[in-house]
């Protein structure tokens, strides 16, 4: 496990002797969780940290009419329940759930006092902060700032960038994309065809065709 561990990115640099000294005090253990696990439950008490190995979760605001809201994605060596670690009010404010299997690493709050009394890992811990609070940013600048087709523009930009291709894959279904904008599937479904029908994109299921994003 150790061995493992040495080599997430956080942890480089960090002295093996004060990971052996965490392992063994039971502050670091690994966990997996299968797809739509549900990982926090909205209100739970924030007892650890976690940092996601593999897999993708994502947190969400269930209304109380049963539909959901998804705010932010947590991808590969993200950070979990950091900002609430030390706060006055240690609770999850979402429900956090798996999107696919995932393996998580769980440092539990007396492990993350004592790496932050170790320089090198403080520097890493806040990159990865400041990371988790620009995504929160941006996902809030799509509820205030922009309409759904600059939103969508901007997701299928993005999509474009990291696939290398004007023909792209939504890694989501319709709905879950639907709940990432905050609005309901129709709504979706019509700006869509707005846009195909305006000559921007070409829909096939999960498959969008990048024409003309300019209008």
């Amino acid at each position: 496990m150790l061995k493992k561990i040495k080599n997430i990115a956080l942890f480089k640099g960090l002295d093996s002797a004060v990971l052996e000294a965490l392992i063994n005090k039971n502050q670091i253990s690994i966990h997996s969780y299968a797809k739509d696990a549900t990982v926090h439950e909205r209100d739970a008490l924030c007892s650890g940290m976690d940092l996601v190995l593999s897999g993708e979760l994502v947190s969400y605001y269930l209304a109380p009419n049963g539909s959901e809201t998804m705010i932010f994605d947590f991808e590969k060596d993200s950070l979990i329940g950091a900002n609430l670690l030390f706060s006055e009010k240690q609770k999850y404010p979402m429900n956090i759930y798996c999107r696919e299997e995932c393996r998580l690493l769980h440092i539990k709050k007396e492990g993350v006092s004592d790496l932050l009394k170790e320089y090198s890992f403080v520097l890493k811990f806040i990159k990865s902060m400041s990371f988790n609070a620009q995504g929160m940013n941006q996902k809030i600048s799509i509820y205030t700032q922009k309409n759904l087709r600059e939103n969508i523009k901007d997701y299928l930009l993005n999509l474009q960038k990291s696939q290398k291709t004007n023909t792209v894959i939504l890694p989501v279904s319709k709905k879950q994309l639907a709940d990432y904008f905050g609005v309901q599937r129709p709504s979706l479904f019509r700006e869509l065809k707005t846009m195909k029908d305006d000559g921007m994109i070409e829909v096939n299921n999960r498959e969008i065709i990048i024409k003309d994003l300019d209008f």
